[in-house]
């Protein structure tokens, strides 16, 4: 579903990303975690070319782009990949300005030219996934970041991309509220959607991921099983890290 090869990201002289591949298989979900600034949020915005690697390969569903150093890639290329990515960030990024149903057929009508009725059914279908239905005509403003970021997940939804991918989707939150966006998530699991989610979510990570990539210093550490990589890790660089992740979480009253 998913395959990125040798990736490399370069900020001017500062390498971000250093020959780094993944391959996600259609329905599982791969957490990518490790230390800030450790490159994951770099990773996951270089699959759906909001980041442009300098150089390797991203393939999405069968359509495959290769990047080198100095060559420039299409806008129409660069479409064709992300048209198959919904992406749901930090900070919800919803319109301020549009109820919460419009903010979820924004896309559908602006965008892929559907008609307002076709994209307020499939908008309210997934409000309902979401457990918003009840706030459809409400301003983003009056929702918690809970409740802002289900919204987001389920703008993100709304064209039915071939894979979900979530920038830290429970950072900006409380505990108590980030465990309704991981009930949502692990349903969306459950239900076979693809999805690849850059996370310090300790619970988020281990609740749901398939599979789990450490990522330091631009280069993958280790990769395994969300079992073996949380409680069984076998380079020295993840031990320390998922140790962090565990004091935080008992610090925040949170369990894996």
């Amino acid at each position: 579903m998913v395959e990125l090869e040798n990736i490399e990201k370069r900020f001017g002289d500062h390498t971000v990303l250093d020959n780094v591949s993944l391959s996600v298989a259609e329905g599982s979900v791969m957490a990518l975690v490790g230390p800030s600034g450790g490159g994951k949020s770099t990773l996951l915005r270089c699959i759906n070319l909001l980041e442009i690697p300098t150089s390797g390969s991203v393939e999405i569903a069968g359509d495959r782009l290769e990047f080198r150093p100095g060559v420039r890639m299409g806008i129409k290329q660069i479409q064709l990949l992300r048209r198959h990515t919904g992406m749901v960030f930090q900070n919800f990024q919803l319109f301020p300005h549009r109820t919460v149903i419009e903010n979820v057929t924004e896309g559908l009508t602006t965008v892929l030219k559907w008609p307002k009725d076709r994209a307020r059914e499939r908008a309210m279908t997934l409000l309902e996934k979401v457990g918003l239905a009840h706030k459809a005509e409400v301003w983003p403003s009056t929702l918690s970041g809970g409740q802002q970021q289900r919204v987001a997940i389920a703008r993100a939804l709304a064209p039915s991309p071939k894979v979900l991918l979530c920038d830290e989707p429970t950072s900006a939150l409380d505990p108590e509220l980030s465990g309704e966006v991981v009930d949502v998530l692990a349903q969306l699991a459950r239900e076979g959607t693809t999805m690849v989610m850059a996370t310090h979510d300790l619970r988020l990570a281990s609740r749901i991921a398939n599979e789990v990539i450490v990522l330091d210093a631009g280069v993958v550490v280790e990769t395994g099983s969300s079992r073996d990589i949380f409680t069984n890790p076998k380079r020295e660089r993840t031990k320390r890290f998922i140790a962090t992740l565990t004091h935080e979480g008992h610090t925040h009253g949170e369990g894996i």
